[in-house]
Order: C-alpha cells, then structure tokens, then sequence
C-alpha cells in the first residue's frame, strides 16, 4: 500500500482549475525532447570516439552536446513550471502543460508532473556533472562508461527522458501530441539499457546491456502502441527507431573523425569495417517484435478485449523475438566477436520472463498514466 505525500510536499490542482495553451505546451514539449535528442546525439558520438581516438577530458565536443541537451531540457521544463506557477498565483486557471500540475517545495511552485520530472532528471545531470568533472580531475582520462560518475549522469539522463513521455501522452489527444510520442519512444528505448552497463563488474553471464534491451525495448513498444491506442502504432515506433538508427550510424563516425582531424589527433589502428557502437545496440528487428504487438492488438480489438489486458502475452512474444533476433544482429554487424549458438538460445529463452516482466510494467504505465494527464 502507497502512502501519499503530505499535502505540503505535493498537492495536485483541481481539475476545473487547468485550461488549454496548446502554444506553451507544444514549444515546452518539443523543447524537452530536442534536449533528449542533443544528448543522444552527444552519447552516440562520445562512445564512438573513445572507440576511434582514445580516452578523452571532460572538456570535449561529445560532452558539450551531452551537457547542452540537458540544458535545454531542464530550461524548458523550467519555463513551463514558472507559467504554471504564475498563473496559479495571480488566480487564473493553470495552462495545460504536460502532466497533472502538482504543488511541490511547501506549495510555492506549481509544476507540471511530466516538466517536474524531466527538469528534476536535468538538474541531477548537472549536479552529477561536477562529480564527473571531480573524477576526471582524480583520475584523469576516461576510458570506460561504468564510472560512478557515469552511470549516476546515464539515470539522470533517462530520467529526463519519461518526463518528455509523460508530457507527450498527456497531450495525446492532439496530433503533435501522438507524433512526439513516436519520436520519445525510440529516443528511450535507445538509451533505457545503457545504465545497465553498471552491472558489468558483476561478470553475468550475460551481458547485463543485452538485457536491458531485451526488457526495455518490449516494455517501452508496448507502452506506446497502448497508450496511443491506434492501428499501427507500434509500427511508427519502430520505423522512429530505425530512422534513429540510421541517422547515427552515419554521425557517429563521421562526427569523430572529424573533430579529431580538427584538433589534430590520430585514430586508431584497425578500425576498418566496425560498425559505431551505439546504432549498432539499437535493436534493427524491433519491426517483428512491432508487426507482432499490433497483431495481438487487433485480435483484442476485434474480440472486444480490452487490449491492455493481454499486455503479459504481447510482452513475452516480443521479449523472444528481441531475445532471438537481437543476438542475431550483433552477429551480424559486429563480424569480429559473433556470439555462440548456446548463448543465442540462452538469451531467447530469458526474453520469456523479461518479456513478461515487460508486459507486466507497460501495462501498468499504460493504466497510470492517463492519471497523470490534466484534468
């Protein structure tokens, strides 16, 4: 059982109270997620020149992108808390922003939940950010991710992330609205499993990274198609991914090579045909896993089912088709370290319970957050 916050911790603003700025509310949305791309674009090129050039400082290009993503997110998510604020102070009805308005730090802001928590993840990156810097003043270069300074900036990073879902699922009934889910989405489903590179001091006997894919891509399709509650959902959030996907397979390289030659560093030797790192852990068949969830949909439509009641299924058959497919594709871009036959059985078979598992949590997203939306 939930306890809930005390009233001068969080308080939700009455219904009545919340009117409609579609202007506020798209240039706040868009601005949060143009902030989340800025940082996936940042990441993408940062770990494809620590794989071309070496070790790096933390005064690089890659970083700035990295940093200037969250920058801008947690400007935006500022500015509409400051909107909501104003207009609850002066009496008048709170816009229609991005979430449940809630009352937060003694009930003297007003912020919207979707801006609350993408501004709160943004912060957190910055403050982590310092701790970063620290580090790299201690020990120097870097020359893996799963720092403690690292991993604290990934969380924060996704946590920026789900606010910008949130903000979007709460403006679905407008077309932008459902146009920058599609587009959030894929933006997580990249990211979600990095923070797991955490646990590869554990030595699993899977990689930990591979998991997460397995689970947070199957969740994150089926919180979409769900949410957006429309034919073909679930296929737009995989053609996104891919469109992502081949976008940074071309940045990625040419981004590093570039700045590189720039300031005068050489790359590495041997790195003819290596695909860049991270388009090539986005999962390229999520398609099948998309073509399948939309079937298991339409089959509840058609029955009169409430679709979100067979979320458990949609999720283990996604979770073994990413679990199949996603080995598959290592094997196939990455010609140097092809993964064995036992261990593609292994993680097909534990895509059954991650599946589940990410049937189980899309689903209860899907139910909580139409509360999350204004009144």
């Amino acid at each position: 059982m939930s306890t809930p916050a005390p009233p001068e911790t969080v308080e939700a603003v009455a219904g009545p109270n919340v009117t409609d700025d579609t202007t506020a509310a798209r240039i706040g949305a868009w601005g949060v997620l143009l902030g989340t791309a800025v940082t996936l674009i940042g990441l993408s090129w940062d770990i494809q020149w620590h794989n071309e050039v070496g070790p790096d400082t933390f005064f690089t290009l890659p970083h700035l992108f990295l940093y200037s993503g969250s920058a801008i997110s947690g400007f935006a998510s500022l500015a509409m808390v400051l909107i909501a604020t104003a207009a609850q102070r002066a009496g008048r009805p709170v816009p229609r922003l991005g979430g449940t308005p809630i009352r937060v730090f003694g009930s003297n802001l007003t912020a919207p939940l979707g801006y609350m928590i993408a501004g709160a993840g943004a912060a957190l990156f910055l403050l982590y950010g310092l701790l970063d810097l620290e580090w790299h003043s201690i020990y120097g270069f870097d020359a893996v991710l799963n720092t403690p300074s690292h991993v604290a900036l990934f969380l924060s990073i996704s946590l920026t992330m789900i606010g910008s879902i949130i903000v979007f699922a709460a403006h679905r009934d407008h077309r932008w609205g459902r146009i920058g889910l599609v587009v959030a989405i894929p933006i997580l489903i990249t990211f979600a499993p990095i923070p797991t590179n955490a646990l590869n001091n554990l030595h699993l006997p899977v990689d930990p990274t591979i998991l997460g894919i397995v689970a947070f891509g199957p969740m994150l399709l089926i919180l979409g198609a769900a949410v957006l509650a429309r034919a073909g959902a679930a296929i737009a959030i995989a053609v996104s991914l891919g469109a992502m996907q081949a976008i940074l397979w071309w940045f990625s390289p040419w981004a590093a090579q570039t700045y590189a030659s720039a300031i005068g560093l050489p790359l590495r030797d041997g790195l003819t045909g290596r695909p860049p790192d991270l388009p090539a852990m986005m999962p390229m068949f999520l398609i099948f896993a998309a073509i399948a969830v939309e079937g298991l949909f339409w089959l509840a439509r058609a029955r009169g089912f409430d679709a979100r009641k067979i979320v458990l299924l949609a999720g283990a058959v996604t979770g073994v088709i990413v679990g199949l497919t996603f080995p598959l594709q290592l094997n196939l871009v990455r010609a140097t370290s092809h993964i064995a036959v036992g261990d593609i059985v292994t993680i097909t078979l534990l895509g059954v319970p991650l599946g589940l598992l990410a049937g189980f949590l899309g689903g209860r997203f899907t139910t909580m957050l139409p509360a999350m939306k204004d009144a």
